[in-house]
């Protein structure tokens, strides 16, 4: 009997990695999403300087950070009247250990996904 309940709370863990695999993929789909993870590789930011460089209302800018934030991706924390955004870099991890799976992927690290961001995003600055 323990053997089975175990091996069904493993199966139920494996649908749930995959479930959040694939809500990790869906975050990075966006090329906003990714540009503001670019933009908070750098710091913690204020919502409103995530929204700044961007042609869109603040409402279309927290819906993506809601995205990032389910995601895993980032965390939202109020401090006072202003919410901070943070990049929350293990959340890649399980998308990592997925892609070595393939074998022909190198291991994706902090540092090179900073520059993969850096060369695909343009500099706004």
């Amino acid at each position: 009997m323990g053997v089975d309940a175990h091996g069904a709370l493993g199966l139920m863990s494996g649908m749930d990695k995959a479930t959040a695999l694939d809500t990790v993929f869906a975050a990075l789909a966006d090329p906003t999403r990714r540009a503001i993870l670019s933009m908070l590789l750098e710091d913690d930011m204020a919502v409103t300087d995530v929204a700044e460089p961007f042609e869109m209302s603040l409402a279309a800018i927290s819906k993506h950070l809601g995205i990032l934030s389910r995601a895993g991706l980032i965390s939202q924390e109020r401090r006072g009247r202003v919410v901070w955004c943070r990049l929350e870099p293990d959340a890649l991890r399980d998308a990592s250990i997925w892609m070595q799976g393939f074998g022909q992927f190198e291991a994706v690290h902090l540092d090179a996904f900073e520059r993969f961001l850096r060369t695909e995003l343009p500099d706004d600055t």
